[in-house]
């Protein structure tokens, strides 16, 4: 009986059984952010220098993370100390997934996307970045 317990308690410590699964028809870039993990894609799949895109996330609450109250994006070119020029509009479409519209990058270079997870009075971070040509 006691082998049995070790073999569990070794097998829960080896798997990690708090991260959840969040899905995009057609996939995407998963982000860990903290309490929650995000899956994003961009709309086109080539992010367009000057022109307006979108994005599709979905989130889900790792083990014990409240269900997030909300969601945003932003981005900034940390070479050139600035952001986008414009605030992109975010709709829940539910299912823990969202749709971020009317995202552009006016300049070429490296572009850090910021996503921010809202719940319980806290905020959970993730990002990544993008080389626009």
């Amino acid at each position: 009986m006691r082998a049995r317990w070790l073999s569990l308690a070794v097998y829960l410590m080896a798997t990690d059984v708090s991260a959840c699964t969040p899905e995009l028809p057609g996939g995407g870039r998963t982000l860990e952010a903290g309490r929650y993990t995000l899956m994003v894609r961009p709309v086109p799949a080539k992010i367009p220098f000057g022109e307006h895109f979108s994005l599709l996330m979905a989130v889900c609450a790792n083990a014990g993370a409240p269900l997030p109250a909300g969601l945003s994006v932003d981005a900034q070119m940390p070479e050139h100390k600035h952001g986008m020029n414009y605030k992109p509009s975010i709709k829940s479409e539910g299912a823990g997934r969202y749709r971020a519209d009317g995202l552009l990058f006016h300049m070429p270079g490296r572009w850090e996307l910021i996503f921010e997870v809202r719940a319980d009075g806290r905020s959970d971070r993730a990002s990544y970045s993008e080389v626009i040509e």
